[in-house]
């Protein structure tokens, strides 16, 4: 498995009006939103990067304005989910 690790200058993350203990948490929901957001994450990814559940990152989403899309691997989600409701 890959990982990618970003590096920010000590000065960038000193001006984040952030809890030092929020940063990396924010960070990644974030990146989760504004990729969703572009297209270029699923829902079921960003919502993965974000470390959320899935109502939880909906939430997020209509906080943040954003127009939930609805794509072939989210229909596979919901009906995977419904045979096991079965």
């Amino acid at each position: 498995m890959g990982k990618l690790v970003l590096e920010m200058p000590d000065e960038l993350l000193e001006a984040l009006r952030l809890p030092p203990e929020e940063r990396v948490m924010r960070l990644r929901r974030e990146l989760a939103v504004r990729l969703y957001q572009k297209g270029l994450l699923s829902f079921g990814k960003a919502r993965e990067l974000a470390g959320m559940e899935k109502w939880e990152f909906y939430d997020l989403l209509g906080k943040e304005g954003i127009i939930r899309h609805y794509d072939l691997e989210d229909l596979q989600d919901d009906l995977k989910t419904l045979e096991r409701m079965d």
